[in-house]
This record gives C-alpha cells, structure tokens and sequence, in this order.
C-alpha cells in the first residue's frame, strides 16, 4: 500500500466516521473562532455565564432570518438571567455581515423590524466547530448544521442539548423556560413537572427511604403537599425565584 493510497484511506474513514454529539453532563468542546463580534476564546470568555450555542443551516435563508429575529429581539431577556447568545452556521464572516445588514435594514416580521442582531455569529466554514458539537448530520445535509441548541451553564457543563429539522424553526419561549427550569432546579433543589412556568408548583425529589416516604405522607411540610410517597409538591412563588424584572417572565 502507498502511502498516498493509505493517506487517502484514512481521510475516507475520517469522513464516514459517526457523528459525535456531546451528551448532557459533558464539558462543554472548547474552541476558538472567528465571530461578527470579534475573536471568540469558548468556554473561557463566558467564565460565570450561562449560555445558548446555537446553530442554523444558513444564511439568507427565510427560517433563519425569523429565527435570528426572534432571538435578538429576546436577548436582553436572556442576558437578565445570567445566559449569552451564540450563534453558529456554516458560512463565511462576510456571508454574516451581509446578512445582518439585510435584517436590520430590509425585514419586516411580525412585529419585529429594524433588529440589530448583536450577539456573535461564528464563522465556521471549515465546520471544526460544528462537528465538534455534532451540528452536522449527514442525514439531514453534509454541507449545512442542523437546528443544534445546546444550553451550558457557568461551570462550561452541558445541561440541556436540542436539534430540530432544517425545516422547522425552534420555539424560542421554550428555550428561556427550559433555561428558567435549570436555573431553578439548581437554586431551589427541585424538579419542574410538565409545562411548568416560572411561579407554579415544583417537585421535590423522591425519598431516599421507606421513612421519609411515610412521614411525607402522613406529615408533609407546610408548603408541600404528596399525591403519593413518591410525588411530593411544594410551592415556589415567583417571588422566591428572584428573577430580574427585565427577564419579563
């Protein structure tokens, strides 16, 4: 075997190789980019914060271009509760710009018009940083990400991980109420039940003992109330949560 046969076998391998996508409790690939809001050192630059990367297939493309609207208009309520946006696609740094002029200047959404998006756009046509984080799928395409959210918190640890089709947008409400629930369960030792909102009932954590399962029964805490021994209520008015009037949950 030559050793260009071989070189080229081992780049064939690398190609068809499985998708990698990190898992919820993974520290989070670092990486260093170029972004419209400068050079980009990740984790690292967002020590403290809690963050949303996420990726979209392209752009100038009108799914897109409703989701980078939506997000910009929402970042000063993500931003009150401690989380930057970061944005990724599979496009060139003058592509983005482009692009983002064309947003603030030319489209009308809803009730959005005139949206400066603001937060950084990563530039990653070489796709290092995409396939990294598992955005590119080949099932889906080889040559654009999918709709990846990963949410990661202070301690660069990701907490939540998310994709949608290329077809469809994200529900970006969803996004800050998920990130409300992990930011409660963190602060407050809990669990949110399905569809919850910030200010209703959360879920203690099932006993660790037949004990404490029969005293939660028959002498629950003042604030909580059991439908069983091991479905436990309590009450968290959003008053408790402490969150920012600017996060307008």
């Amino acid at each position: 075997m030559t050793a260009t046969t071989s070189a080229s076998n081992q780049a064939g391998a690398a190609e068809s190789a499985p998708v990698r996508i990190p898992l919820i409790g993974d520290p989070a690939p670092a990486f260093k980019a170029h972004t419209t809001q400068g050079p980009m050192d990740f984790p690292k630059d967002y020590a403290g914060k809690w963050v949303i990367l996420f990726s979209h297939p392209a752009d100038f493309t009108p799914v897109c271009t409703t989701e980078f609207m939506t997000f910009a208009s929402m970042m000063p309520e993500f931003q009150a509760l401690n989380c930057e946006l970061v944005g990724l696609s599979i496009d060139s740094h003058y592509a983005h710009i482009a692009w983002l002029r064309t947003i603030k200047e030319k489209i009308r959404y809803k009730h959005m018009a005139n949206v400066e998006v603001t937060f950084p756009l990563i530039s990653d046509v070489k796709m290092e940083v995409a396939k990294a984080y598992g955005m590119v799928q080949p099932g889906a395409s080889s040559t654009e990400a999918v709709r990846a959210v990963f949410i990661i918190d202070p301690q660069a640890r990701i907490r939540a991980v998310l994709y949608y089709p290329l077809s469809n947008g994200r529900n970006f409400p969803e996004l800050k109420r998920l990130l409300i629930g992990l930011q409660t369960s963190d602060a407050h030792g809990c669990a949110t039940p399905a569809d919850w909102q910030p200010g209703e009932d959360v879920i203690v954590p099932p006993p660790g003992s037949c004990g404490t399962a029969k005293e939660r029964v028959e002498k629950p805490d003042a604030d909580a109330y059991a439908l069983d021994w091991f479905m436990t209520f309590k009450k968290l008015p959003k008053a408790k949560l402490n969150m920012p009037a600017a996060a307008k949950t």
